[in-house]
């Protein structure tokens, strides 16, 4: 096995990109990067029913959106191609021909109708249901008599029928099977095409794969696996199985409760750096409190000895805090170029390129997603006041709200223009005619101006409004709610 730490990521091309199993290629990519090795990406469409057309694409737009750059794959190239399994279908032909040569497999000539029968009997005994071993049974001259009739076949591994396979999991520890419960695994298809558990054997070993990090479904494949590459006479890598995501109510991640796919999060405005800081700490801690990382922080911390073993919980709550963490460190200039799709997909006009950059700048400091731009911004694109706040209302109708209104009306009409700085003279203005001053001052002009008890800066929304609309929106407080 290689000194170099090669770890790889192998998804089927079967839809979206699930956050478990961004999660995979994270952890995946951060150990190899912690260890100076190499991270690879695998391709495992060998099971053809389940392909979607487009998925591999979408596959690869996520895995670079998300920022995690491969060092050998499909459109990357490297010295183990190719990285997708359906071209490399006579590699695992060879190598089934190989197990059943070394006396490691054989020809299964089951039926489907027979299969299903030997099922239903196990069953009716409270049996596990796995192949009985029929044909694993069979004579060679009675194998060769069917081969010869070309019978429809699949080949199968022949696990042993005792003793106990034993792995030792980077995160579970010392994990035992007993054999006499494992299936003899179908390895190779009646269509030629291999299983899973076989092409990633053999992938594994050609790729030169030292380390297989996945999640904790797979961990009962492993004594398959285990016994495959001591079939092949192969070391096999160094193994650890996440856990599971969960939902809050301790159930298992799924579409039925909620977003699962990293399009949909990139689709809502979660920012990449965000997203992946969050699912950095779904089962792995730095051993501190702290919990804001970039991706080089994460590659520096990162140690598979601070990964648990129990499932970790998905806390939306918490994904939106730390979105809302890194959307506020973009400069200006980042959060006009993010934001602003999302307000034209809302049906926003953004054609004014810098009345649109002075909405953004208003409002993005408040928001936690690119979604609920067009939400904080709605004041900008309306030309009536309408307030339904209960707060907000109940705020116009205390004493001096009027006062206030009908002052500052008065001062800005007066104005050449209305901009920050002519806006906080005002104000000043207004305090020492009318004494009042603090939030009794503020508050009146806030809700006359953006229907809310609270939201963006004032002077930022004058820079918006301008003189006209200000004064429109004053005398419409004025009018319909004081």
């Amino acid at each position: 096995m290689s000194d170099t730490v090669r770890t790889r990521f192998a998804p089927s091309p079967t839809g979206f990109l699930h956050v478990g199993g961004l999660r995979t290629a994270l952890f995946n990519y951060l150990f190899a990067r912690c260890q100076g090795g190499k991270f690879i990406l695998r391709i495992e469409d060998t099971d053809q029913t389940r392909y979607v057309e487009g998925a591999m694409e979408q596959l690869l737009a996520s895995l670079k959106w998300a920022g995690l750059q491969y060092d050998e794959g499909p459109d990357a190239g490297g010295g183990h191609g190719p990285y997708i399994q359906s071209q490399r279908l006579e590699i695992y032909r060879e190598n089934a021909q190989k197990l059943l040569q070394s006396g490691h497999a054989y020809y299964c000539f089951c039926t489907p109708g027979e299969l299903e029968a030997m099922r239903e009997r196990q069953a009716a005994q409270g049996l596990t249901p796995k192949y009985d071993g029929t044909c694993r049974r069979l004579s060679p001259e009675a194998v060769n008599q069917k081969l010869s009739a070309n019978i429809p076949r699949v080949v199968r591994m022949k696990m042993p029928l005792d003793g106990e396979t034993v792995v030792e999991d980077l995160i579970r520890g010392t994990v035992s099977f007993q054999n006499e419960l494992i299936d003899d695994q179908i390895l190779l298809k009646s269509d030629g095409y291999p299983t899973y558990h076989l092409a990633n054997v053999v992938d594994d070993h050609l790729m030169g794969i030292t380390h297989i990090i996945r999640g904790e479904e797979w961990l009962l494949s492993v004594p398959k696996h285990i016994q495959l590459y001591k079939s092949f006479g192969w070391e096999p890598p160094k193994m650890a199985h996440l856990s599971l995501l969960l939902n809050p109510d301790r159930s298992k991640l799924s579409k039925r409760q909620g977003d699962v796919a990293v399009e949909d999060y990139r689709d809502k405005g979660y920012l990449p750096q965000a997203l992946i800081n969050f699912v950095a700490l779904l089962g792995w801690n730095p051993g501190t409190d702290r919990e804001i990382f970039n991706l080089e922080e994460l590659i520096k911390e990162f140690s598979l000895e601070r990964v648990n073993k129990a499932g970790a919980v998905f806390d939306l709550a918490k994904l939106n805090w730390m979105n809302g963490h890194y959307l506020r460190q973009l400069s200006e200039d980042e959060a006009v170029v993010f934001l602003t799709p999302f307000l034209q997909k809302a049906g926003a006009d953004v054609s004014d390129a810098g009345k649109t950059r002075k909405i953004i700048r208003a409002v993005y400091q408040k928001i936690n997603r690119g979604d609920e731009v067009y939400g904080a911004a709605a004041i900008f694109y309306r030309d009536v006041l309408e307030i339904s706040e209960p707060e907000a209302l109940a705020h116009l109708k205390t004493p001096g709200v009027k006062t206030v209104l009908e002052t500052f009306l008065k001062k800005a009409q007066a104005l050449e223009r209305l901009d920050m700085d002519t806006f906080r003279q005002a104000m000043k203005e207004v305090q020492q005619e009318t004494g009042i001053k603090g939030q009794e001052l503020w508050k009146p002009v806030r809700v006359a101006l953006t229907g809310m008890i609270s939201g963006p800066e004032l002077p930022a929304v004058i820079e918006v409004f301008g003189k006209e609309k200000a004064a429109s929106f004053i005398r419409q407080a004025l009018e319909k709610y004081v």
